[in-house]
């Protein structure tokens, strides 16, 4: 009998059992109201838009061809929408001031049109339109930054038929086209930033198609330009990239949402343009949009993304090196959550922010708030005085 218990012993300990996990993720937002807007937004955005000092919500609706503005009360609650009727399926915004007039304009993806959209804000929180761009075809995401170097703002345009279009901006809201670059498979959104330190804006982008599902590196040459790129595979059906640091080694990364895959993949950045090979993490069923916070007050980026198909929006909380803990927190939806922004309600407050979720099939947007966690300043006042 002792020998068989000693015989036994042994094998427990090699028998590879995994330890148990007991993390349970810090449930630190609530979901605390909902408002309706136009039929399917496809992208959200905040901003500051009447100067009143609270934030806005602004989304594109594109079975509606229009935007739903949402005036912030600075309390987390907002006005009912203001409908405005723009171009024939809008499907994604970028806010930035086109005409030098310390007012958020828009440019606008207009997917059903071909075209490309400038509104210029009056910074009343009204907007006008001024000029559209012909391109060619359905414009599905679109971002903004001085490509040229000229001091004023340019937009990059990614259009479903595996193309980049460049407009360059004349500083008063207007535009010339810039260089077409026909690459990739199925384009599905674009960003920008300086990835690699030359002082010149480089581009990220998403292929989503069958052929690719890669992410495509263009390093800008700071004359508008862009040397032909380098392509990273991702999971299947990339839908959304963006940059961050998720290392805190000053190198930015890049985040990506796999669509087919129920997973995330960070590209941890080298500082020179290239990046090491991706590390994927799991969250819920369909993921479709996400962005990069920190949600628990550690200094240490972590990720929201909007699930569409479980209806839901998951935190995962990182490590510090591109990887996250497992399992997340998962907060529940109205149906379809599509796209995904941050939100802090008043400006100077130093408050954690929250977040705020556009519902492609419950026509409406989700205000999530935080539950109040020590502000940026705070941590930075610290530091200070040590």
């Amino acid at each position: 009998m002792v020998r068989a218990l000693i015989f036994f012993f042994p094998l427990l300990i090699l028998c590879g059992c995994p330890p148990k996990n007991d993390y349970v993720p810090p449930d630190l937002l609530y979901l605390y109201k909902s408002y309706d807007v136009g039929k399917n937004p496809t992208s959200i955005r905040s901003g500051d838009f009447n100067h009143d000092g609270f934030t806005d919500l602004l989304t594109s609706n594109i079975a509606a061809n229009s935007l739903s503005l949402l005036f912030g009360n600075g309390d987390g609650s907002f006005e009912a929408q203001v409908k405005i009727r723009v171009c024939k399926e809008p499907r994604n915004l970028a806010l930035e001031d086109f005409n030098q007039d310390s007012h958020l304009d828009l440019a606008i993806a207009c997917s059903g049109s071909d075209q490309v959209a400038i509104w210029t804000g009056q910074g009343d929180g009204t907007f006008e339109k001024i000029s559209q761009y012909h391109v060619n075809r359905a414009p599905v995401s679109i971002a903004a930054g001085d490509f040229n170097e000229d001091q004023l703002l340019d937009i990059v345009v990614a259009l479903r038929n595996d193309k980049i279009q460049l407009l360059f901006g004349n500083g008063i809201g207007k535009f010339r086209f810039g260089p077409l670059y026909e690459y990739g498979d199925t384009p599905t959104s674009v960003t920008t930033a300086d990835i690699n330190s030359d002082g010149h804006l480089d581009l990220a982008v998403s292929n989503g198609g069958p052929m690719s599902s890669a992410i495509s590196i263009w390093l800008g040459q700071g004359d508008g330009n862009f040397l032909m790129p380098t392509d990273y595979r991702t999971g299947k059906r990339p839908l959304s990239v963006s940059f961050a640091d998720f290392s805190n080694d000053g190198f930015l990364d890049l985040f990506v949402i796999n669509g087919q895959m129920n997973t995330i993949t960070v590209f941890l950045g080298n500082g020179d343009g290239t990046f090491q090979e991706g590390i994927d993490s799991g969250g819920d069923a369909g993921p479709n949009h996400g962005l990069a916070q920190d949600f628990d007050g550690d200094r240490i980026l972590d990720v929201a993304v909007v699930n569409i198909q479980s209806g839901s929006m998951s935190v995962l909380f990182g490590k510090g090196d591109g990887t996250f803990r497992y399992p997340p927190r998962h907060y529940g939806t109205p149906r379809g959550p599509f796209a995904i922004t941050s939100l802090a309600l008043a400006k100077g407050r130093g408050e954690q922010p929250g977040l705020a979720v556009a519902n492609n099939a419950g026509n409406s947007v989700s205000i999530f708030l935080h539950h109040g966690l020590k502000s940026r300043e705070y941590f930075e006042k610290i530091d200070n005085e040590e």
